[in-house]
């Protein structure tokens, strides 16, 4: 079955990088949906980042956009993403969240039905 497991969270200052890796078992990154996602406490829950496997086409939130960049690695079928000029307002956990179906529709929320466990990025002033 399809698990997927993220990593790379720390703490870090502000203007510091972190990257996150997510691996995926069970089935490949190509031709799928690949999104990274975070979540404070008390707050929403955010899709900050996702990438489509079978063009390499992505797309960021607003939030993170000139900071935030996802890639992927399909001969290790581990989806990145790059994180600089991190601010304390993007201390959450980190998702990694990965779709079953064979198509670009990476919008669509309710797609993402692996989950990992969720790495923690802190930011401090």
């Amino acid at each position: 079955q399809v698990q997927v497991l993220e990593s790379g969270g720390g703490s870090v200052q502000a203007g510091g990088s972190l990257r996150l890796s997510c691996v995926r078992s069970g089935s490949t990154v190509h031709e799928r949906c690949t999104g990274w996602f975070r979540q404070a406490p008390g707050k929403e829950r955010e899709r900050v980042a996702w990438i489509y496997g079978g063009t390499g086409n992505t797309d960021y939130a607003d939030s993170v956009k000139g900071r935030f960049t996802v890639s992927q690695d399909n001969a290790k079928n581990t989806i990145y993403l790059q994180m600089n000029s991190l601010q304390p307002e993007d201390t959450a956990m980190y998702y990694c969240a990965a779709t079953r179906a064979l198509d670009d529709r990476c919008r669509i929320d309710g797609y993402y039905q692996f989950w990992g466990q969720g790495t923690q990025v802190t930011v401090s002033s």
